[in-house]
């Protein structure tokens, strides 16, 4: 269980929603969990828990069936999430494509699909990297052309997130497509369309449960009106949203370091070898030291990040800057984590496997943490 007692970013009214969290995850998805990872996919019943429970898209205002409550408790349900090692989708929509909703829709979107992805009857994705566009958005090369009051969409998706499970999902696409990353657009295209195909459940490393996917459109045929805000703003909108995509990941980055490191100091003290337990021998004590010392300023700096974001002032650059420090941290404490179970660690059936498979990928999406450096240097 994680430790909040010295944190700094959660009042008293986020410590009883974390217990409600809690109680809802041992019950709907602890004992669910290996079979996810197994079937790679999250059942939908587990959505519709969610929602009933009140743990989808908390940031949507009361107006549209939200608790209109800030960030804050997003992070705790995220950190909870992750701390349990698992990868359910619900994070991407509750602290991604929310927000994308309720910042640039329409108020007919708005009232269309937020009140369905709080119930969790409506799954949602957003589709941005392509086979050859990743951390770079302004190489995306579907296409959204005007034909009369619709759009006809072309093009490829892959790595989708929520992919086989999404009944609405946001495309990235160039409806001008001679003016770079001014010529993108986000366009709404719900499952069932015409021209809308989800491609196979993708076997990845890790993260299994997710379903990831590919998607194709080809002549897929939308309204005018399902475009997202501004016809040639989404790459406005993008940036602008990306902070909070990569404070979350460095959120969930935190809670499954911890977990690694509570899953070392047990199995250590517990493990025998030469007489006594592996906890006995200096270097162990020394390597758990050094790590128990970065969680210490990992969770202190989570925390200022939590509280600039709340208050509008977590710019481009610190939520680089936290997406790529926590995803690096929590790629050494998963590491090191597992060195110290020794074989066992490379047994799937301990913990430490999955919580090692899952943080690869962190350094990766949200743009990768290459990226992130290459963004950190404009600010210098």
């Amino acid at each position: 269980m994680l430790d909040i007692s010295r944190r700094t970013a959660f009042d008293d009214d986020q410590n009883a929603f974390r217990d409600q969290v809690r109680k809802f995850f041992d019950k709907h998805l602890t004992p669910n969990l290996e079979r996810w990872e197994e079937e790679g996919v999250v059942d939908r019943a587990f959505w519709l828990a969610c929602g009933e429970a009140g743990l989808l898209c908390p940031t949507v205002p009361e107006e549209y069936g939200g608790l209109g409550l800030d960030f804050r408790y997003n992070a705790v349900i995220d950190e909870e999430l992750s701390y349990l090692g698992s990868s359910a989708g619900i994070t991407l929509q509750s602290d991604i494509v929310a927000d994308y909703i309720v910042n640039y829709g329409s108020d007919e979107q708005k009232a269309k699909y937020l009140p369905k992805m709080i119930s969790g009857e409506c799954i949602t994705a957003i589709a941005m990297t392509e086979p050859g566009a990743g951390s770079d958005l302004q190489g995306v090369r579907t296409t959204a052309r005007r034909d009369g009051n619709h759009y006809v969409i072309n093009g490829s998706k892959t790595y989708i997130t929520n992919g086989q499970n999404a009944d609405l999902v946001i495309v990235v696409a160039k409806t001008n497509p001679d003016a770079g990353a001014k010529g993108t657009s986000l366009i709404l295209v719900e499952a069932g369309t015409p021209g809308f195909a989800k491609g196979r459940n993708l076997d990845k490393i890790g993260q299994n449960s997710a379903d990831t996917s590919e998607l194709f459109f080809e002549d897929c045929r939308v309204p005018i009106t399902n475009c997202l805000g501004a016809e040639n703003q989404g790459f406005i909108y993008l940036m602008s949203q990306l902070p909070q995509e990569r404070l979350s990941i460095a959120v969930s980055a935190m809670g499954g370091a911890q977990r690694a490191f509570d899953e070392a100091v047990k199995f250590v003290k517990d493990r025998k070898a030469f007489g006594k337990t592996v906890f006995d021998f200096q270097n162990t004590r020394f390597v758990l030291a050094d790590m128990k010392a970065k969680l210490q300023v990992g969770w202190a700096h989570l925390d200022v990040c939590l509280k600039r974001h709340i208050a509008g002032e977590l710019d481009a650059f610190e939520g680089a800057a936290a997406k790529l420090w926590h995803s690096d941290l929590q790629w050494e404490i998963c590491d090191a984590s597992l060195q110290l179970h020794g074989g066992a660690g490379y047994m799937n059936e301990y913990p430490i496997a999955r919580l090692w498979r899952d943080a690869r990928v962190q350094r990766i999406y949200g743009g990768t943490n290459e990226i992130m450096k290459e963004l950190i240097g404009r600010s210098v």
